[in-house]
């Protein structure tokens, strides 16, 4: 066997990477959520649907009368809100991931023909995207979530619509650049066909801008899906949810503040990692934007 030695840019990335305080802390947040996702049931102590009587509003460890038994404490139901901390990371990254990869296709695509023929096609795809525009994020997602109805698949959907423009508008921008430049123009002049020139040349070189809006919008949706599940809308029980967590914890805000504490603090650490891993992607690709 050959070892696969990293390439220049690679062995830059990584450089950068280590250079960067905002960056190591988002990617050290970012890692801490993953493996939470990935090794749920390892990492979580019990089942996150087990209810024990005794378990009900236990307190947190720290806390008098705690125990590393419940290490988060326990919520009405007596159920373990470390396990179903960690357990809801599944969903909320799923959710995130799946989300933000419809629309970065869906958005990306339109977006590159919008910006490479201009004309008619610029002007219905860019007339669709101001007249979505017209409502905020949120509150399209849940127009949509209100119509379909909640649940996992509705969830995805409706953010995933609310979601592409991002893409879209970003990418039409830098289309319009690059369709400019010659060897866009020379491939044209050697008959290549239009849609291998979008997907050979025009998208591989707008991907950094494409990879900068979309770790930024997977903190977005995290928080979105947070939202809705805590308004009723998104993830069902008995499917642990950080939202749906922070919604059930609510009316024992006095009593038992860890039910809330523990899935807002959740929530807080994967936006916060994610949007510090994307402003130093966004350094790192444009350093002119470095400071801002």
């Amino acid at each position: 066997m050959t070892d696969v030695a990293p390439t220049l840019s690679e062995r830059r990335f990584v450089t950068a990477l280590r250079a960067s305080p905002k960056g190591l802390t988002g990617a050290g947040l970012i890692l801490v959520v993953l493996l939470c996702a990935l090794f749920a049931p390892l990492v979580a102590p019990h089942d996150p649907a087990r209810q024990v009587l005794d378990w009900r509003f236990a307190a947190p460890a720290w806390a008098d009368g705690g125990s590393l038994t419940n290490l988060l404490g326990g919520d009405n139901l007596g159920r373990d809100i470390f396990s179903r901390m960690v357990v809801g990371a599944q969903a909320s990254v799923a959710i995130a991931l799946i989300v933000v990869t419809i629309a970065l296709v869906f958005g990306s695509l339109l977006g590159a023909l919008a910006g490479y023929f201009g004309g008619w096609t610029d002007a219905v795809i860019m007339r669709l995207v101001d007249f979505q525009l017209a409502f905020p994020f949120l509150l399209l997602a849940l127009i949509f979530m209100a119509i379909l109805g909640p649940g996992f698949y509705t969830l995805v959907m409706a953010l995933s619509f609310a979601l592409w423009i991002n893409f879209a508008r970003i990418v039409r921008s830098e289309t319009m650049r690059i369709r400019q430049l010659d060897y866009v123009a020379a491939a044209r002049t050697m008959g290549v066909p239009h849609w291998r020139i979008i997907l050979g040349h025009v998208l591989p070189n707008v991907l950094p801008a494409m990879l900068v809006v979309a770790t930024l919008d997977v903190a977005l949706v995290i928080i979105a899906e947070a939202a809705l599940s805590f308004l009723g809308l998104g993830l069902q029980p008995p499917v642990p949810s950080w939202g749906l967590m922070i919604s059930e914890g609510r009316d024992f805000l006095y009593d038992a503040p860890w039910m809330v504490i523990g899935p807002a603090i959740a929530v807080l650490i994967a936006s916060v990692g994610i949007n510090l891993f994307g402003d130093f992607l966004r350094d790192y690709f444009d350093p002119r934007l470095e400071g801002l």
